[in-house]
């Protein structure tokens, strides 16, 4: 299999793919996702998953990136093929924030959910934002974001996934919104890591060579892209 690039979309497919994976990543990994999160797309597309990854630079504006990953998503999306929504960090965000709320697919694994502020992501343009003319917070904002998920969200199978040595994952917070809505079959699980889990071992191999990963570390992608694909497609 070989990566292949259609316009802002990295795009992998295995030779018989029964299902399509669209991925976001989080903050600035997720300019070169066929790279920064090669080892865990590569496990996926190997268990026979297509993978659609959007290359983006994160703005303040999540909605107006929601709203053009999904575009991307939707034209790209084989209609033959069942599809979920994988995001790492900010990704989750954006894929909840997506215009068709969670209809237009059959299940998302939020990876490490985060919904910090601009304060605390990005403090000096936050700081800057206002003396430059710019927005120096998140639209829609944290407390926001939640509101519309719960309100607005209508995509009942989501399985977060929260890492035990993660400081700033903020997955609890969403379940508890998704669990107030009628009929939902969110789940949370924790597994071993940190927030650079579903990241690390593609970056490390990509700049310092094959002699320098970590056997354990490729253990725990492979071990998530199983568990991914034993939640979603248990057949």
């Amino acid at each position: 299999m070989n990566w292949r690039q259609r316009g802002s979309l990295w795009c992998l497919k295995p030779a018989d793919p029964r299902g399509c994976v669209a991925f976001i990543g989080g903050s600035y990994l997720a300019a070169t996702p066929q790279l920064s999160y090669r080892r865990l797309l590569e496990a996926l597309a190997r268990r026979g998953l297509e993978i659609q990854a959007w290359s983006y630079v994160p703005g303040f504006d999540h909605q107006a990136q929601a709203n053009e990953a999904w575009r991307l998503f939707r034209a790209a999306r084989p209609e033959t093929l069942p599809a979920l929504r994988l995001g790492h960090s900010l990704g989750c965000k954006l894929h909840l924030l997506a215009p068709d709320n969670g209809r237009g697919c059959s299940g998302l694994v939020a990876l490490s959910f985060n919904n910090f502020s601009a304060e605390r992501s990005v403090p000096l343009l936050a700081e800057l934002g206002p003396r430059l003319g710019f927005s120096s917070e998140f639209s829609p904002s944290p407390a926001e974001t939640l509101r519309l998920v719960g309100r607005n969200y209508r995509q009942p199978h989501n399985l977060l996934v929260r890492f035990s040595r993660d400081g700033i994952d903020q997955s609890r917070r969403l379940l508890a919104v998704l669990q107030e809505r009628p009929d939902d079959h969110s789940q949370l699980l924790e597994l071993p890591g940190d927030h650079l889990t579903p990241a690390s071992a593609g970056l490390r191999q990509n700049i310092l060579g094959s002699w320098a990963d970590d056997p354990g570390r490729q253990r725990q992608i492979d071990a998530l892209a199983e568990t991914i694909c034993r939640w979603w497609l248990p057949g």
